[in-house]
């Protein structure tokens, strides 16, 4: 079914792989297990099947590469963060998919590969599992399997948010109304660095701070390790060679017209943009020599026995260098070194008795890492960071003072306004500084004003709810708070919207299936999933026991 996507010639393999690759093929590598935190033998039942580790695992493969095909990345720390739970998405997936089952959907071939394709971008998947899979753990056939069952879950989708199609011009005209009215805003913002002036702390108090903070100071559970670095740089002639013997100007001119020209912002003619495409094209190459040069280090390390200090025997024979991190973390990783979450995740796998990886991609040089020294979370004593919790109760207490400047000027605004006062006035006379933001409607996507201090779905929420000619309540903000005045309402672009309502009614209609399918899902996945491992691990995260599962009867 891929056979199209494996017709390109060797010559262009390097292009491929700089198309598919250039994001993020150095992002690092996850060499470790893919799936679930689950430890469980037993999954449960979904319709009456039970799920083996085999399918769980599998599925939650799929979870991966959905995330990957998505984002164009590998699940890390940031994704936790989000909200990502591979494991409670893995149950879902399975519900999604026994429901497919249920109502026999299929799907063609020609339809999987076509959407393959898509996500691909039209590259080689021999490339793409070698270059992207491969160092992940997934194979193609991971990948096949993730693409067929995506577009069956899609099927099911459209079939249970059908009823969101039903979208009336009347109602379409009346959403993009409400969407796309621009309003003319103007914030002021109440900072602590302001009031930081005025705050002095006792001895005392900064110690009765710590005692209240201490999770906040605790140090988490790090990691030392020592490590191989195969750097890049020291391909790049090697692989300048290499490519200058293939048809090199054909390739950078296949991948400059694949890119366009607004890839590379900062290039400011064609010539540069191509300069550029060309030492990315030559650093991709090295890095496939850096990595050739790890493998054959790893394998003649895993030839031996798992001792730590064979790193060192060997890399001494072989004439290369041992580094030693710092300590890390596994949110923050190793300073010293330009690596992704692959390698902080690797690095926390190793053990004594399993102490070294295979090697791991960085930004800079492809990895072998061995275990050193695992260190326990811990809490440092107040005398020895007194100066950064000192630092810390003097902001916050400016933060507090902040707060309250800015509570107390909202009365100041109601009044001034109320006597035909301007908002800029107002600020103004007080000594402080007003800001005109673009104008924005609800379909506004950036707004770097506001992002840098809150959320802009929050500050939406907040404009929505403020009446034209009113002041805000005090938007609370990690250096201080913000005050939003709207100003006035803006004509609505009545051409403009004449022009965008097909494109936007096909959008309303997408959305509302959408819509539609969720709900649908929130009705019948908690049921569905009743009998299976997924209740215990809900309840686990409250801190309880499980119900019972039903009885088949």
């Amino acid at each position: 079914m891929f056979g199209t996507m494996r017709k390109h010639s060797t010559a262009m393999w390097v292009v491929i792989i700089f198309v598919v690759v250039v994001s993020f093929v150095f992002w690092g590598s996850q060499t470790g297990r893919y799936g679930n935190d689950v430890r469980r033998g037993d999954y449960g039942t979904i319709g009456g099947e039970r799920l083996t580790v085999e399918k769980f695992n599998a599925t939650a493969r799929e979870v991966y590469l959905k995330y990957f095909a998505n984002t164009g990345e590998w699940p890390g720390k940031d994704a936790k963060n989000s909200g990502f739970d591979p494991d409670r998405e893995t149950f879902y997936r399975l519900f999604l998919l026994s429901k497919a089952k249920e109502f026999n959907l299929r799907v063609k071939n020609s339809v999987v590969a076509q959407t393959a394709n898509n996500i691909l971008g039209g590259a080689n998947l021999a490339a793409f599992e070698s270059q992207i899979l491969t160092p992940q753990g997934f194979t193609a056939a991971d990948f096949e399997r993730y693409v067929r069952n995506e577009v069956i879950i899609q099927e099911l989708a459209s079939l249970l948010g059908a009823s969101g199609l039903m979208v009336t011009p009347e109602d379409a005209r009346a959403t993009y109304t409400r969407e796309h009215q621009e309003f003319s805003v103007q914030t002021v913002a109440f900072l602590a660095v302001g009031q930081l002036p005025q705050v002095t702390v006792s001895t005392q108090t900064v110690a009765q701070f710590y005692t209240n903070q201490l999770a906040r100071y605790r140090l988490p559970e790090r990691v030392q390790v020592s490590y191989v670095a195969f750097a890049i740089s020291n391909h790049l002639v090697e692989a300048e060679a290499e490519l200058v013997r293939t048809n090199f100007t054909e390739i950078i001119e296949a991948n400059y017209k694949r890119l366009g020209t607004n890839y590379f912002k900062d290039a400011k003619t064609p010539e540069e943009a191509k300069a550029k495409v060309r030492e990315n094209v030559i650093r991709q190459q090295a890095a496939l020599l850096a990595e050739k040069d790890a493998k054959d280090f790893s394998n003649a390390l895993a030839a031996g026995e798992p001792k730590v200090e064979n790193l060192q025997t060997l890399a001494k024979d072989k004439g290369l260098t041992v580094g030693l991190t710092e300590p890390f973390n596994r949110e923050d990783g190793p300073k010293d070194l330009s690596v992704g979450p692959g390698f902080i995740q690797a690095a926390f796998r190793l053990t004594s008795e399993e102490p070294f990886t295979r090697p791991v991609r960085g930004n800079d040089a492809i990895y072998v890492l061995a275990f050193n020294r695992r260190l326990p979370s811990e809490l440092p004593s107040f005398e020895s960071i007194q100066a950064q919790v000192t630092t810390d109760c003097r902001y916050e207490q400016a933060v507090a003072l902040a707060h309250a400047a800015g509570a107390a000027f909202i009365g100041t605004l109601t009044n001034g306004l109320a006597q035909g006062k301007t908002f800029s006035e107002l600020c103004i006379a007080a000594k402080l500084k007003p800001v005109l933001l673009p104008p924005v409607s609800l379909s506004t996507r950036s707004l770097p004003e506001i992002e840098q201090d809150m959320p802009l779905g929050q500050f939406k929420q907040v404009l929505l709810g403020t009446p034209v000619g009113k002041v805000s309540p005090l938007l609370p903000t990690r250096d201080g708070g913000v005050l939003i005045y709207v100003r006035s309402t803006l004509p609505l672009d009545e051409e403009k919207m004449k022009t965008d309502l097909p494109a936007f009614t096909a959008y309303l209609r997408q959305v509302r299936m959408n819509d539609a399918f969720n709900e649908w899902f929130r009705h019948h996945a908690e049921d569905g999933l009743r009998n299976t491992a997924y209740v215990q691990l809900q309840a686990e995260a409250r801190g309880g026991t499980a119900p019972a599962a039903k009885k088949k009867r």
